[in-house]
């Protein structure tokens, strides 16, 4: 045998998916072989814009430069050709608003990043009399400065001759989805100008039941119809790269970042859930081929739509404050010198001592949405310590959760069966014991803890058959660890009714006018 490498090697394909993550924070590209696992990374940060308070931007430009360098930083990491990449994906921070212009490719203004607040007026104004709500039956999304719509609004109001620029047909707006794609696919040279459904339905301009824009919210917006992307599937061919690192490799996939980690998570059937806990934390729940309004202060949205199925629907639940509450204990009061020792601590007592701390620091999100309410402890007695405090920091996070996932099964009446958790919180396993103990139902995390770009990889990889179907990619899934709930049911009840008693308490802490 004139090959002397092993045989098992020399004869597997070297095939690969390669995934994009456009961040708020970053951009990444991440390779992954047929098993899911990652084969090389690459990570490069760009500048956070603040022009005035509440107001956050992005150079759009830096965003595409930084898109290509990590893109062929993590093939020459992996030693990758483009020949052994089968399909690229899309994941990208949701909601973050750029107009450009189609003939010159420069965009008009920097990017309008999700987290700013300068529609909050604007919001109101377009509410009139009907409020938060006037296009929440179509859009599963309330009136506020997070969606794209008003952002878009905002820039055709606000840049000298835009408007007229968008209605002659000249504008292109997009997320950063788009943006990536008709650069990637061609820019100015024949560009594809796409979206998909999970993207498009954070705008507030798509309906929900079409998948398509909705003319009356156009019209009420005030957004022209011809600065909008066609709205495609989350898995499916929009075009080939051209140029760069990936020229010629078929762009097969768009997913919103929250989206790509409810796939990555492999939460393909009704009831099914996974909660990203960073700083703050989001938790999706797949409620199949249904719409489900919610009456309890969750949004909906799309979850994902493979190729021309049926598309899958989600409810979606907000935490502003749970990695950040460790950080404040850390950073701000000094209780701890490290993230990690929270749970140390916390575990050197048996319980929180009758101490609750609701963490409502800049008000309470889903399912409350009361600005007025501000953070509270407890509960407080001479017996309680620094590790209680500890112990009912993690038990907010827990609680919180359990607030959410109880107002997704009164919205759907679809019990949870299991809650799959990624983010950087999951190392802490006592955590993960309380959300198991709280929601009385197992939490699991997985081996591949990147599950953001994994979702966007298996769309792209079900778009052009490098796998067959959900089920080879279920296959794929593999648990790391479980926690399965411990908790006498009378005390689990008790109690939770302690800390609704507490949650009360930080609301109407605010007077209107200071709000």
């Amino acid at each position: 045998m004139s090959d002397h490498r092993d045989p098992a090697f020399s004869s597997a394909p070297r095939e690969y998916i390669a995934a994009i993550d456009q961040g708020t924070t970053s951009s990444r590209c991440i390779v992954f072989d047929r098993d899911g696992r990652i084969v090389s990374v690459d990570q490069k940060e760009h500048e956070q814009i603040f022009p005035r308070p509440g107001w956050v931007e992005h150079d759009a430009k830096e965003i595409w430069a930084n898109v290509q360098e990590v893109v062929a930083g993590a093939l020459e990491k992996g030693g990758i050709s483009r020949e052994d990449v089968k399909a690229i994906g899309i994941t990208n921070q949701r909601e973050t608003t750029l107009l450009w212009d189609k003939n010159t490719g420069e965009p008009v203004h920097n990017a309008i990043v999700w987290q700013d607040t300068r529609t909050d007026a604007l919001c109101r104004e377009l509410g009139r009399n009907v409020g938060q709500d006037r296009f929440r039956r179509e859009t599963g999304l309330p009136l506020a400065s997070y969606f794209a719509g008003p952002k878009i609004r905002w820039l055709l109001d606000n840049v000298d001759g835009l408007r007229e620029r968008a209605e002659a047909g000249d504008i292109l707006f997009g997320t950063m989805d788009s943006w990536v794609i008709w650069n990637l696919t061609g820019g100015v040279d024949g560009g594809r100008h796409v979206t998909d459904v999970t993207n498009a339905c954070r705008t507030m301009l798509m309906n929900l039941r079409t998948l398509d824009w909705d003319a009356r919210i156009l019209s009420s917006m005030q957004v022209p119809a011809a600065v909008l992307p066609e709205v495609r599937s989350s898995a499916e061919v929009y075009g080939h790269a051209r140029g760069g690192a990936l020229d010629g490799v078929p762009v097969a996939s768009a997913l919103g970042d929250q989206q790509a980690a409810l796939f990555g998570q492999t939460c393909f059937a009704e009831g099914e859930a996974k909660s990203t806990y960073g700083t703050g934390t989001f938790l999706l729940m797949n409620t199949g081929h249904e719409a489900v309004n919610s009456y309890n202060g969750l949004l909906t949205t799309v979850g994902y739509r493979i190729g021309d199925e049926q598309p899958v629907y989600a409810l979606e639940g907000s935490i502003a404050i749970t990695g950040a509450l460790v950080q404040w204990m850390r950073d701000q009061m000094g209780l701890i010198n490290s993230a990690a020792e929270i749970e140390t601590l916390a575990g050197s007592v048996e319980d929180n001592g009758g101490a609750y701390f609701v963490p409502a620091f800049s008000g309470l999100f889903a399912p409350y949405w009361r600005s007025d309410a501000r953070g509270i402890i407890a509960g407080l007695t001479r017996y309680v310590t620094k590790a209680h405090i500890a112990r009912a920091v993690l038990e907010a996070t827990a609680w919180q959760t359990r607030e959410i996932v109880d107002a997704m099964q009164k919205d759907s009446g679809v019990e949870l069966t299991a809650l799959k958790v990624d983010g950087g919180m999951t190392s802490n396993n006592l955590l993960m014991q309380n959300i198991a103990d709280f929601l009385d139902a197992p939490v699991v995390r997985p081996m591949v803890s990147e599950t953001t770009c994994l979702g966007a990889a298996y769309a792209a990889g079900l778009a052009v058959g490098f796998w067959s179907d959900t089920e080879e990619l279920r296959a794929n899934w593999r648990r790391a660890a479980e926690w399965t709930p411990q908790m006498d049911p009378q005390r689990r009840e008790s109690e939770y009714k302690n800390w609704l008693k507490a949650v009360q308490r930080t609301m109407g802490w605010l007077d209107d006018e200071e709000n």
